[in-house]
């Protein structure tokens, strides 16, 4: 399995395969609709990774906000969905792509069962815990 990034100027024609990821994963929370993803990605806002299996089929998918704090350049997992960086080689992977965008540190907000996921596999530690309410 491979983890590729789609160019800008692919998301549209990629977006059909992974949009049921993202469906999936737009129900864990509601600060975005799956439209509003599509947006974000085909903007070139944020980065489409896909999970790609041994018969070249897209399994997964993932969208990445790049951003700068002062200390760090920040991978940001917006959403994921499919069977995506359930390895150590895929995480290998997105590590590389990211690195080569400058990113010095991955994170996301997750639930509890992704987190623990992340801290057990690939050394993801808490920095913060993020909680809202509406008004």
């Amino acid at each position: 399995m491979r983890l590729d990034v789609v160019p800008m100027e692919w998301v549209n024609s990629v977006w059909t395969k992974v949009e049921p990821f993202f469906v999936e994963a737009a129900k864990h929370g509601d600060d975005y609709s799956v439209e509003q993803l599509k947006v974000f990605a085909t903007q070139g806002s944020w980065m489409l990774l896909v999970m790609v299996n041994e018969d070249t089929e897209i399994a997964g998918g993932m969208l990445i906000n790049f951003f700068n704090r002062p200390n760090a350049r920040v991978a940001f997992v917006m959403a994921i969905g499919g069977k995506l960086i359930s390895t150590q080689e895929l995480f290998e992977q997105l590590k590389r792509i990211v690195t080569a965008q400058g990113a010095t540190e991955i994170e996301g907000a997750a639930r509890e069962s992704v987190a623990r996921l992340w801290r057990q596999n690939f050394g993801f530690k808490e920095k913060y815990r993020i909680v809202g309410v509406k008004l």
